[in-house]
């Protein structure tokens, strides 16, 4: 496995992290210029559509009101992954990990910016056929990263590759097993 740079890997988190921001963030300015809370415009009629909300919960409106709970649980997850991203070997293998760690606070962070700006998120992407709970473009990002995150874990690593995770525990150079 070739190694990388760790400083060129902090570099393409936080480019993939900016990238992303700007991108959920000039969504949701077009959204707030252009359409009021309420309206809606048909992408393709009866399947998807426009549809802006200001949500000041989660999905299907959980917790509304939780702005404060939002902002720290946003903190906290991202303080957890930068801890996360220093551990992480400096190998190619690893870089679509970075990658979608990035997309996590990017995400996160997008949504926090809206929280404390206006105290509500601003969603507007409304997949009508099924009825799912109105989204935005930094929702994307923390559930499809969340996943691919989840699927590198579980299918693509080796449980060796994963040894990084294990906080605070050393291999013993006698028996070569973990201890506390």
């Amino acid at each position: 496995m070739k190694t990388i740079d760790k400083r060129m890997i902090w570099i393409l988190d936080v480019l993939v992290c900016v990238l992303a921001l700007i991108v959920d963030r000039v969504t949701k300015s077009i959204v707030n210029k252009n359409m009021a809370v309420g309206d809606s415009v048909d992408v393709i009629k009866g399947v998807f559509q426009f549809y802006h909300v200001e949500n000041t919960g989660a999905s299907w409106g959980i917790f509304k009101g939780g702005t404060v709970f939002f902002i720290i649980l946003a903190v906290v997850v991202c303080l957890g992954i930068a801890v996360l991203i220093t551990k992480i070997p400096g190998k190619t293998k690893y870089i679509r990990l970075h990658i979608a760690l990035s997309f996590i606070v990017a995400g996160a962070v997008g949504n926090v910016i809206d929280r404390l700006q206006k105290g509500s998120v601003t969603d507007f992407l409304y997949a009508q056929f099924i009825d799912f709970p109105v989204f935005n473009v930094a929702d994307i990002y923390i559930v499809c990263a969340t996943i691919w995150v989840i699927i590198m874990t579980l299918f693509i690593f080796k449980d060796e590759e994963l040894d990084f995770l294990n906080f605070g525990k050393k291999k013993s150079k006698s028996s070569g097993k973990k201890e506390d």
